[in-house]
């Protein structure tokens, strides 16, 4: 298991950008694949971004272009890069980790990103 903290969530308006930022237990290098879902109230829980241990990353439609996902393997830290958000952007962010393909997934306690003028 690996234990995994977000951080980065904010209020900010909109156009405007944020990063953030989940922080690993231990090494993530060679983790099968970590990911940012979200979760907006009254929603189910979609996948925003992946990224594999190759560096294979894959976007849900509304956000590619405006953000980007990236792994730091040797400060065992996963980030989001959010640009150009938008209010439908809001949402509770969670971090994930699959050790292995067959593994169950790891879940970060969530971060709050809300997206108002």
């Amino acid at each position: 298991q690996v234990q995994l903290v977000e951080s980065g969530g904010d209020l900010v308006q909109p156009g405007g950008s944020l990063r953030l930022s989940c922080a690993a237990s231990r090494s993530i290098f060679g983790i099968y694949t970590m990911g940012w879902y979200r979760q907006a109230p009254g929603k189910q829980r979609e996948l925003v971004a992946s990224i594999t241990s190759g560096s294979i990353t894959t976007y849900t439609d509304s956000v590619k272009g405006r953000f980007t996902i990236s792994r730091d393997n040797a400060k065992n830290t996963l980030y989001l890069q959010m640009n150009s958000l938008k209010p439908e952007d809001t949402a509770v962010y969670f971090c994930s980790a699959k050790r292995t393909i067959s593994a169950p997934r790891d879940w970060g306690q969530g971060t709050q990103v809300t997206v108002s003028s």
